[in-house]
């Protein structure tokens, strides 16, 4: 039976069965599913290059953030449409993996590769979409189940304990820019849309995943050591207060981080958005989804300088 509100749509060449666009996602503002589905179309330059043949895990509010219900999704969501992009990536005891033709566990995950799969998302109330730092074969990839996850990007996660916040993260953002200047790494500044900010810095895409997350746990555990009253690089929540997280363990392969420019599931209708290092210091806030949109018609992609290819990474223990 059809749903009243439902509606057909054409997105570049695309057809797609919306519902409930009306639905108010975010309840503090008021902020509606037709608002998500404008914010991803005007983003959707700089967010699908982000999202380019990354298998992609959905974070799904099926009754927007002012209910706890909430949901990770890793396989493609039952009904998506014919055309979505999906790849085999393999996996280790996971309860949403099925069986390959091999016998072998593998998750059946999306590669949103247009704009209509932004807006696929959107429907299903994806309000969070986060991708790893590795990519999958381009184009028909049977075999990426047992493509080598190779690292074209290190992320550094900083996340402010009780007492510290973007400030702290501001300051320990440049030192970090500074180590990683001097291995030749060039990065940029991303506020997450939550409580901290990332760096992002394209790698050589040559190394093992273990690489890089060795070389970023060295970063951490140094930086941890020359200035233990801002930075702790253990989880420990009892060593945070006042000080910042710096979470090497992004750079696993089996890890995923927020995509830059994905929206956030939180009070605030926010988005994850890089920005310039001019901007970093005391007054530094996350950006809305209104104010991300705003930015990128002003200013283009401020990711797309850190495309790379980057360099390879020191390989020492």
């Amino acid at each position: 039976m059809r749903e009243p509100d439902a509606q057909v749509v054409d997105v570049g060449g695309r057809r797609l069965r919306l519902t409930h666009l009306d639905k108010v996602l975010w309840p503090t503002t008021g902020t509606t599913k037709a608002e998500l589905v404008a914010y991803l179309v005007a983003v959707s330059g700089p967010l699908l290059a982000q999202l380019a043949d990354r298998p992609l895990t959905r974070i799904r509010w099926p009754h927007g953030t002012g209910d706890e219900q909430r949901f990770f999704e890793k396989n493609a969501s039952a009904g998506s449409p014919d055309w979505l992009r999906t790849v085999e990536v393999a996996t280790t005891g996971s309860r949403a993996a099925s069986r390959s033709s091999a016998g072998r566990e593998v998750l059946v995950q999306p590669v949103v590769e247009d704009v209509a799969g932004l807006v696929w998302t959107a429907n299903l109330s994806a309000l969070e979409l986060h991708t790893p730092q590795w990519r999958v074969p381009p184009g028909p990839a049977p075999d990426a189940r047992d493509a080598p996850r190779r690292p074209d990007r290190l992320v550094v996660d900083l996340d402010p304990g009780p007492g510290a916040g973007l400030a702290e993260c501001s300051a320990l953002a440049l030192l970090v820019a500074e180590r990683l200047g001097d291995d030749g790494l060039d990065a940029v500044p991303v506020t997450s849309g939550g409580k901290g900010l990332q760096l992002y810095a394209p790698v050589s895409g040559q190394q093992d995943a273990a690489v890089v997350h060795a070389y970023a746990r060295r970063l951490a555990e140094g930086l941890a050591r020359d200035r233990p009253d801002l930075v702790t690089a253990v989880m420990t929540r009892a060593v945070r207060t006042g000080r910042v997280l710096l979470d090497w363990s992004q750079n696993s392969a089996a890890k995923t981080t927020i995509t830059p420019y994905s929206p956030r599931g939180r009070e605030r209708p926010t988005a994850a958005a890089p920005r310039r290092w001019s901007e970093l210091g005391d007054d530094l806030t996350q950006l809305t989804l209104d104010e991300v949109a705003a930015r990128v018609a002003a200013d283009g992609d401020l990711m797309a300088p850190f495309a790379g290819p980057g360099p390879r990474l020191p390989d020492r223990s």
